[in-house]
């Protein structure tokens, strides 16, 4: 897609109505997020194993994806306000369709492919609206309506729990469709009042494309496994909670506030190595230190303190043991990971090796063995300092360490 020629009759060009069809529609769409909260009703009415509840939920992203790359396609086809209306009639379709279902067959097509392929469509329609009439501040503007999805599913997660515990979930998937006809019907009144027009860009013989190289398939491996990875904890991230003894107002609040940490992305002003910028100084590494032994020490707290009886000395003292060996384990392996590559012993590294140990024994604790615990942690400890390498591709920040990694 390319701006508008200047061969098309001159129009108004409103911002900020294409920015406000972009809200009204992602926000909506956004609740694919808060797949989760949905995952126990529909259980336990059609007893649909859970893991035949996250191909719903993956088949959902991939038909995101597909109606994604299809937009770039429709848009010749009819004007964008048209398009983005039938897409929200068909999102709207897919969720009626699952909240009728009976069986694993309709909520794969309804949900999974419907609904997601309609929204990936509107979504790229939307954007790309905006993006016709952007004239300064396009990352920031991209950065907002990408944010939309998880804000949405902040939104949708607490509003969904709700509904479930008083309607039940096919009343939910209900009440979304209608939001979603609501929302596209403004949405498409709205782009087309913005005045944003769609058009092919004009070919060139003269222009040849580019050749892909090495570091775009890395980067595009590399974001790939970390959304599946993301996405798959986020359709399941309420009953995680749950199941590990959570009540259901912490399992959502934990969901929408994993949601809100993606919608937040890294701290304002962090320029990575990549952009010309590099690790911020450690402000006071003793502190920071300090801070992570205070959080081993709270860890036992944590920890032993979740069992379901105190009198259980045996299953306390070895919670206890394994939570002291997986945090000392994370800690050497991640010193030691980093010193084999830089020949320096980096203390934010150990401190976050130490968390990360914490962090990984936390769920097993209570089942795994001595020797378990630490292998645990090691695994963590070198995971932790991977994930470090990986933070400038990712655009995400950290905290502790003081280690830059190379650039990608």
């Amino acid at each position: 897609m390319s701006v508008a020629t200047p061969a098309l009759p001159v129009r108004a060009e409103r911002l900020w109505a294409a920015l406000l069809a972009a809200t009204l529609m992602n926000l909506p769409l956004g609740s694919v997020y808060a797949f989760s909260v949905l995952l126990r009703p529909i259980e336990q009415e059609l007893a649909i194993p859970r893991s035949a509840l996250s191909l719903v939920f993956g088949l959902a992203t991939v038909g995101f994806t597909v109606g994604s790359v299809g937009a770039a396609f429709l848009y010749r086809a009819a004007p964008a306000p048209i398009l983005v209306l039938l897409s929200a009639l068909a999102a709207a379709a897919g969720l009626l369709t699952a909240a009728a279902a009976s069986g694993l067959a309709q909520l794969l097509v309804g949900y999974g492919i419907v609904f997601g392929t309609g929204g990936g469509v509107a979504y790229i329609l939307l954007q790309q609206g905006v993006n016709m009439l952007v004239r300064r501040r396009q990352g920031l503007v991209n950065g907002y309506i990408v944010s939309l999805y998880p804000m949405g599913a902040m939104i949708a997660t607490p509003a969904f729990h709700a509904c479930n515990e008083t309607f039940g979930w096919r009343t939910t998937l209900g009440g979304l469709a209608t939001v979603l006809v609501a929302c596209g019907i403004a949405a498409a009144l709205l782009a087309r009042h913005s005045g944003a027009r769609l058009v092919a860009p004009k070919s060139s013989g003269e222009t040849q494309p580019g050749t892909l190289g090495l570091t775009f398939f890395k980067l595009s491996a590399t974001f790939f496994l970390a959304a599946s990875a993301g996405l798959m904890v986020l359709s399941q991230a309420r009953e995680i909670v749950a199941s590990y003894g959570g009540a259901a107002a912490l399992a959502v609040a934990a969901t929408t506030g994993l949601t809100g940490a993606i919608a937040l992305g890294p701290r304002l002003g962090r320029v990575f190595k990549r952009d010309g910028g590099g690790m911020p100084p450690g402000h006071n590494m003793t502190l920071a230190a300090l801070g992570g032994i205070i959080l081993w020490f709270g860890w036992y707290g944590f920890n032993p303190g979740s069992t379901l009886s105190a009198m259980d000395f045996e299953g306390i003292g070895r919670i206890a043991t394994n939570t002291t060996l997986a945090a000392c384990s994370g800690s050497l392996l991640a010193m030691a990971y980093v010193y084999f590559r830089t020949k320096k012993f980096d203390t934010g590294i150990s401190v976050n090796g130490l968390l990360a140990g914490l962090v990984a024994i936390t769920c097993p604790c209570y089942w795994v063995s001595p020797f378990g615990a630490v292998c645990i942690g090691a695994v963590a400890g070198v995971i932790v300092v991977l994930a470090v390498d990986q933070s400038p591709a990712l655009s995400t920040t950290r905290t502790v360490s003081r280690y830059e990694p190379a650039t990608l």
